[in-house]
């Protein structure tokens, strides 16, 4: 069985469907993976991409690759993160981006499952950095569904560039719709 069958497969299976958009055409972008609620949203994204043909990549603690989850991870497009020192990582993912003929790297900008605060801006500065565009995808429990919304070229105004994506994701609740955090990111509130 190949990954389009397990996708559809899987989702069905669940009782999900998918709705949305048309999946992204470019073979270097960012796919954001939101709202962050529950760890089903990976399993749901992976199995959306795979129903639509899309290979995606993803960063994952590295302590998830050690022992029998390194092969599997891996298969699945898992990319290790050190999250105990996270620095350069933009930078290496730029590089990626900018020298990779394919690279459709999912990120869920929340960074954690909990509510909180701000998103992570990795996810942004990647796409503004290597020109490439942002697609915005989606998991939301009160329908059911999962999806892929619009894709864009990110603008440099980190503020309407954000306003954009928090129209696209103000009616998506996650999985978990209590543990739901709002788009925005810290740099929006940094003075001007």
């Amino acid at each position: 069985m190949d990954k389009r069958s397990v996708g559809r497969r899987a989702l069905r299976m669940r009782g999900w469907t998918i709705g949305g958009e048309e999946p992204p055409t470019d073979p270097v972008c960012v796919m954001i993976g939101a709202p962050h609620t529950s760890n089903w949203d990976l399993p749901f994204m992976l199995w959306l991409c795979w129903a639509k043909g899309v290979e995606p990549r993803f960063l994952m603690k590295s302590e998830a690759f050690r022992g029998p989850g390194d092969p599997l991870f891996k298969w699945l497009g898992g990319i290790p993160v050190d999250r105990g020192d996270p620095s350069g990582l933009v930078e290496g993912m730029v590089e990626r981006a900018t020298t990779a003929e394919r690279l459709q790297l999912v990120l869920a900008p929340e960074g954690t499952r909990k509510h909180g605060k701000y998103w992570k801006s990795g996810f942004y500065r990647i796409a503004v950095q290597a020109g490439i565009p942002i697609c915005l995808g989606f998991t939301d429990g009160p329908t059911r569904t999962v999806g892929f919304g619009p894709a864009f070229h990110p603008t440099g105004d980190v503020r309407a560039d954000m306003d954009f994506i928090r129209a696209f994701y103000a009616d998506k609740q996650g999985v978990r719709p209590e543990r739901r955090s709002e788009a925005r990111l810290r740099e929006e509130d940094a003075p001007q």
